[in-house]
């Protein structure tokens, strides 16, 4: 039996995906130089060798086991993936000349690669069709869709194809989102009006959004509103530096690039700053409860099971994330006053907009009661607020009914809020403290 011998990896470097080529080398995925990229070391040589320089992501976050961004066509065909500015690509690396060749397929988000010879199989979503199982044969370049998500078909004259946008954030920085423009090729808005915007903070929180095909953005879209989809500081895509910027600044970074952003497309001339809303599931809904309760840019908001109480969070939460917050705010308990400085509950007095609440009765991860509390605190100030409780409903909600309506839910309760008629026939929900 051979020595174990650290090879990569450490407090400092995220290490993806090692493994062995047919020829006996040893890949893997490294972020020593910001980036995940790609690199290989074998028994015969004593440095590991860089093999695909780029400011791109060939490497994910290791929430969940068995993840691949690469495989093995032959000794000499990698065929991997990876991220640039957002949108997911499919390439070749040949391992002799490390030539790096991108293979051109009608997929913006790719995950879940393996590779045979000869062929790729992976999940792949689109801009405008729902994610499919595909199989790619690699000599010809051609996909066959084993299996689609859903036999979902929307005419193209009501999808909205997103836009990755770059726009400046605080410390002279630069952050990222997918901007999707109102599309619906029945109405045409008067010349001299702009669209509300939906700003959305994705959970996680050092997750990341995508511009695969979203049927729940398409749903804003089609309807005359416009939506950010905003990769905040601290997401995955681009380069560790990027993904640090949360570290001990959750509930900072992430709003004051959810506000940035809203106020880049107001300057743009592309949204009505009057009619700025946000919303977020889970940790996107404790994005979002926060720059309501600490800014003063958004008119309205909704959060989806959405954090209130940062310290709720860290006392009663999963195993799995037990010491997550430790990375993305502070040691607990030793570092509790910040907790309560970035918790919403402690500082609700300072909201002064419309909030509706969507919760699932048999939450464990958030329970009911971080919404509860928000509500009671609402309606006490005399502001419009609404609550939906969904009966079986967890952490994400499973049910289409209840899916549904919660998106109209959501739209009912801006139609009310900003006073704008709606197409669609909406069954009503309570609002308390609108005025008529």
């Amino acid at each position: 039996m051979g020595s174990a011998a650290k090879i990569a990896g450490g407090p400092t470097e995220s290490v993806f995906q090692p493994e062995w080529s047919p020829d006996g080398v040893l890949y893997f995925v490294s972020d020593r130089t910001n980036w995940w990229n790609l690199y290989r070391w074998s028994p015969s040589q004593s440095e590991i060798e860089p093999v695909c320089p780029k400011a791109a992501e060939f490497g994910l976050p290791q929430w969940v086991f068995d993840m691949t961004t690469y495989g093995f066509e032959s000794a000499e065909s990698l065929i991997c993936t990876y991220v640039e500015n957002g949108v997911q690509h499919l390439a070749r690396l040949h391992t002799k000349t490390l030539q790096l060749s991108e293979i051109a397929t009608p997929y913006s988000a790719i995950g879940g690669l393996k590779v045979a010879p000869g062929y790729a199989v992976f999940i792949g979503g689109s801009t405008t069709r729902p994610s499919a199982i595909v199989r790619f044969d690699l000599q010809p370049g051609e996909t066959q869709e084993l299996r689609r998500s859903s036999s979902l078909e929307i005419d193209s004259g009501y999808i909205s194809v997103p836009e990755p946008i770059e726009f400046p954030t605080e410390n002279g920085l630069t952050a990222y989102a997918f901007y999707y423009a109102p599309k619906n090729q029945d109405y045409i808005a008067p010349a001299d009006e702009r669209p509300p915007l939906l700003v959305k903070s994705h959970g996680g929180p050092t997750a990341a959004t995508s511009a695969n095909f979203n049927p729940s953005i398409q749903y804003w879209t089609s309807r005359g509103i416009a939506v950010l989809d905003v990769n905040y500081g601290g997401s995955t895509g681009y380069g560790r530096a990027y993904r640090e910027r949360l570290k001990k600044q959750w509930g900072i970074v992430d709003i004051d690039d959810c506000v940035n952003g809203a106020k880049y497309l107001v300057e743009q001339g592309l949204v009505d700053s009057n009619r700025l809303c946000i919303d977020g599931g889970s940790a996107g809904g404790y994005t979002t409860l926060a720059a309501l309760t600490f800014r003063d840019v958004f008119r309205a908001g909704a959060s989806y099971y959405g954090v209130s109480d940062l310290e709720a969070l860290a006392r009663d939460t999963h195993k799995f994330e037990s010491r997550y917050l430790d990375g993305l705010i502070g040691q607990y308990p030793e570092e509790l006053p910040i907790y309560q400085q970035r918790s919403p509950i402690h500082h609700a007095d300072q909201l002064n907009c419309p909030l509706i609440f969507f919760q699932g009765d048999e939450d464990k991860i958030v329970p009911p009661n971080q919404a509860e509390m928000m509500v009671e605190i609402l309606r006490q100030k005399g502001l419009p607020v609404a609550y939906v409780l969904f009966t079986g409903e967890q952490h994400g909600f499973r049910k289409a009914e209840n899916i549904k309506r919660a998106l109209d839910g959501e739209l009912y309760f801006y139609a009310r809020v900003f006073g704008f008629q709606l197409a669609d026939t909406i069954e009503p929900l309570l609002i308390e403290n609108l005025p008529a």
